[in-house]
Formats: C-alpha cells, sequence, structure tokens
C-alpha cells in the first residue's frame, strides 16, 4: 500500500477567469517548501434534551478552505505569487523583462491551487484562491523564503489530476546573501534583521448557500508593515521617529543584472524604540515600522521583478 510523502508531493498554480471556476489549462508548476492550505468542515455538537443522556449525532458546520504556502523568493515563479497580491504588473523591456507590480488595486485575480500526493493517489484542487497575506523575512544567512497566506472557495478531491501536463518553470533562488536595504536610496547600514508584510486583509463574503462555501473575498484597506532590527552606532533613524517623518525602504535582491527583485514601500513611519542594554555585548534597535499612501509615487509599495519571462 502506498503512503503519501512530502518528497514526491507536487502544486500546480493557474489564474481563474470566473471566481471559483479551475481553467482547464494554463497550469505551472509552483516551487514550495512547505503547505497548510485544505478545508475543514468542523461538527457542531447537538443542544437537544430529552433523547436521555447520549449524544445525538452532530450536525455539520460551514466549509472553511484557507490555508498558507511557505515559497522561494525566486527569480520566475515568485511573480506569481506577487500577482495574487497586487494584480496585474505592467511588463516592459525586451531581454530581460521588468515587471512591475504596484500597490493599491481594487480587484485581485483569483487562483486555482491543485496539491497532488500521486501515491496515494489523491489530488486536491483549491478554487477561488484569493492572497491574504505575503511576508517574508531578510537576514545574514539561511534559507531566503516568503508565506503567502490564502482564503479559498472551496476544495474538490479527486483520483486524477485537473491541472494536465503543468509547465515546469527554471528554478533560479536569491539567497539572503543577495539582499541589501537602503533608506531614502542610500545604503542602511548595521541591518541585523528585517521582517515585511504585505496584507490585503480580505473580506469572506459569508452568504448562505447549499454548498456552505463563501461567495467571495473582497480586498479591504491593505496594509503594508515590518521590523527592522539594528546595530546602534547612531541617532539618525531615532531622530526620524521622533520627528514623525516618513522615509523610503527598499529591499533588493540581484543575482546580476537579468535577474532581480526590489521592493520599495515609499512612506515609512518609524515608532519611538525603547533601547535596552542588555549586557556586555552590542546594543540594538528594533523598529515596528508601518507604511503609508505617498506623495509620490501616489501609492504604498512598488514591487519590480526583472527576469526573462514574458509576462504573468
Amino acid at each position: 500500500m502506498a503512503r503519501a510523502q512530502g518528497a514526491r508531493a507536487q502544486m500546480a498554480l493557474a489564474y481563474e477567469t470566473v471566481y471559483g471556476t479551475p481553467p482547464v489549462s494554463g497550469f505551472r508548476l509552483m516551487p514550495f517548501a512547505r503547505t497548510t492550505l485544505g478545508s475543514e468542515q468542523p461538527l457542531l455538537e447537538s443542544e437537544l434534551l430529552g433523547y436521555g443522556r447520549d449524544p445525538l449525532a452532530p450536525i455539520k458546520d460551514a466549509v472553511t478552505a484557507d490555508g498558507e504556502v511557505v515559497i522561494p523568493i525566486d527569480v520566475e515563479a515568485f511573480g506569481f505569487w506577487l500577482k495574487a497580491a497586487f494584480g496585474q504588473p505592467v511588463t516592459s523591456g525586451t531581454t530581460p523583462k521588468t515587471h512591475t507590480f504596484q500597490s493599491g488595486n481594487w480587484t485581485l485575480p483569483s487562483m486555482a491551487i491543485e496539491t497532488a500526493m500521486p501515491e496515494v493517489p489523491r489530488f486536491a484542487m483549491y478554487s477561488g484562491c484569493v492572497l491574504d497575506q505575503l511576508t517574508w523575512q531578510m537576514q545574514r544567512s539561511g534559507l531566503l523564503t516568503a508565506t503567502a497566506r490564502l482564503v479559498a472557495q472551496g476544495e474538490t478531491i479527486a483520483a486524477a489530476t485537473a491541472a494536465g501536463t503543468p509547465t515546469a518553470l527554471g528554478l533560479q533562488r536569491f539567497g539572503h546573501f543577495n539582499g541589501t536595504v537602503k533608506r531614502n536610496g542610500s545604503a542602511l547600514g548595521n541591518v541585523v534583521s528585517a521582517e515585511i508584510t504585505y496584507a490585503n486583509n480580505l473580506d469572506r463574503i459569508e452568504t448562505i448557500r447549499g454548498d456552505g462555501r463563501i461567495d467571495g473575498a473582497d480586498p479591504a484597506m491593505a496594509a503594508l508593515s515590518g521590523r527592522i532590527e539594528v546595530r546602534f552606532s547612531d541617532m539618525a533613524l531615532i531622530t526620524q521617529a521622533i520627528d514623525g517623518t516618513p522615509c523610503e525602504l527598499e529591499f533588493n535582491y540581484s543575482l546580476g543584472a537579468n535577474a532581480s527583485f526590489t521592493f520599495t514601500a515609499h512612506a515609512v513611519y518609524l515608532p519611538r524604540p525603547r533601547i535596552e542594554i542588555a549586557g556586555p555585548q552590542g546594543v540594538q534597535a528594533t523598529f515596528d515600522w508601518m507604511a503609508a499612501k505617498a506623495t509620490s509615487p501616489a501609492r504604498v509599495c512598488t514591487a519590480v521583478l526583472v527576469n526573462t519571462l514574458a509576462g504573468y
């Protein structure tokens, strides 16, 4: 008897034309490290009296389909998740191509995502997947990954794939070693770690349906926040926090002229942090920053991915 193993699992992704309806073709094979994407339907305990001490049969509650996918930040596949977070990019150039994603879009694309465990076999198709939150960290070493939090409409289980033969992408990962942080166009020194979180704050449309699924997931007010931890060496960031003025923070990864990813928060506000002396070692300061819509450009953030793909 075959047993499911994560090493044999696969994930295929395609954008939907109609929300909740998976396309019949166009799936791409997505690299991923782990996933909690799934569907669950809890049981409600019966509250009825008069039938003795033994419990009555439970009642099925509404279906919830959501979860997270941990993905590598790479040159090609990561663009599909950026499109899910920000909407359709503007693509320019010949070789390489420059894909520019901007915050502020009123509508977001929905995706169909199939997770496959072929040895069982079990092929789970999640339709109506909308990206709720995208987050990642920068540090000195380790594997560079991002976490995409998704809200789906439902799950369909089959013994055969509905994604056909997904098109594989070239895997070229960025690493922490390739990352830099800039403040107002200049390199920001003494950065120990950084964290970036972009949230669409999806509003689930929980209407009455015979199948227990949601009707949709609409983006509400977006939010961009994060954290930077720095070795305390000067008063520049503290002064900015006290003055209440914004700065531009740029997080960049580069593998050369044909492969780079740049994420820019255009108006970042810093809180006044507590400066603690924990012992004889170096003193560090942590800033839990928040970003807002800038005057120019009139948006919160911009993500630019450079690769050789024709488009997303």
